[in-house]
């Protein structure tokens, strides 16, 4: 019999009332009985230990995993505070091209400025434009691009089209030449409206309501290359186009000239703002004096 048996047997001796009692009882199947009964209470305790040793790591390591994510939300949250904005202008006279960091093209026109998160691409894909800027976007869809200007906001997954948003300016215009874009009025953000290729949608800055129509809309981005097509606008909006083309100041003295709408296709290039005027007095709605940068237009 081994040592833990005669151990065994003395646990039983000593929880034994008396010797009569004692004789009742067979030591061999009292201690098998006794063997199995320890065995049967030991085990549960032995997974009971592993459990809540299994539970303890579990806790720590959702806890280490609960930190590392609220960490990295939160430092999250503080790098995009601490981004700070790229601001680039186009001024008075002349144009500006420029790449994003996501591979977007843009071209500004002048007297324009775009801004953007130092951030941008990071979450997000969001320009502010003001003034008149023609983008070729590159597609992502995980990641859409916004365009916004004080009236209007645009979202697009990939594509080429014209903004146009000056302050001066009694309507916004967006011209899409490839690709889908869908645009809301600032004043009206939850009605968006789809533009295909080839449309173009004017909004209404006082109202916010948003006109859509079929349109050459190369011809909307044709200052791009330098040229100032006039469509049958009108005077009002010519010289504020040629005031951003040629960085000059007109006047218009008589408003009897407001109601004029003229029609021509100039190359900045080429063609100085003299000879514009010229083409403009030849039609001999109006005549014109220039001083300098100051022009001033008459009723002849």
């Amino acid at each position: 019999m081994t040592n833990d048996k005669s151990h065994f047997e003395e646990e039983i001796w000593f929880s034994s009332v008396s010797e009569e009692q004692l004789a009742k009882y067979d030591k061999d199947a009292a201690f098998a009985a006794f063997k199995k009964r320890v065995a049967e209470s030991s085990k549960p305790k032995v997974q009971t230990h592993h459990r809540l040793r299994w539970l303890r790591y579990a806790a720590a390591v959702a806890a280490v995993v609960a930190v590392g994510y609220f960490s990295f939300k939160g430092g999250q949250s503080n790098v995009a505070s601490a981004f700070g904005d790229i601001v680039i202008e186009a001024p008075q006279g002349s144009r500006t091209q420029m790449t994003l960091p996501d591979g977007t093209k843009v071209c500004l026109n002048a007297g324009s400025r775009i801004s953007y998160s130092q951030g941008f691409g990071f979450s997000v894909r969001l320009v502010s434009l003001k003034g008149e800027g023609y983008f070729e976007v590159t597609h992502n869809e995980q990641l859409p691009f916004s365009v916004e200007s004080e009236n209007v906001r645009v979202k697009v997954l990939g594509t080429k089209f014209n903004f146009r948003d000056y302050p001066s300016d009694a309507e916004a215009t967006v011209s899409l030449t490839e690709g889908s874009v869908a645009m809301s009025s600032t004043k009206h953000p939850a009605e968006d409206r789809l533009l295909k290729p080839g449309q173009r949608a004017m909004v209404d800055k006082r109202t916010g309501k948003i006109y859509v129509e079929n349109y050459d809309v190369a011809k909307s981005s044709q200052w791009t290359n330098g040229r100032l097509i006039f469509d049958g606008q009108p005077l009002m909006e010519i010289v504020k186009t040629l005031e951003r083309s040629y960085n000059v100041k007109i006047t218009i003295s008589d408003n009897r000239l407001l109601t004029l709408r003229f029609y021509g296709d100039f190359l900045r290039q080429e063609q100085t703002l003299r000879e514009v005027l010229d083409a403009l007095a030849a039609t001999d709605k109006i005549r014109y004096d220039q001083h300098g940068k100051n022009i001033t237009l008459y009723y002849p």
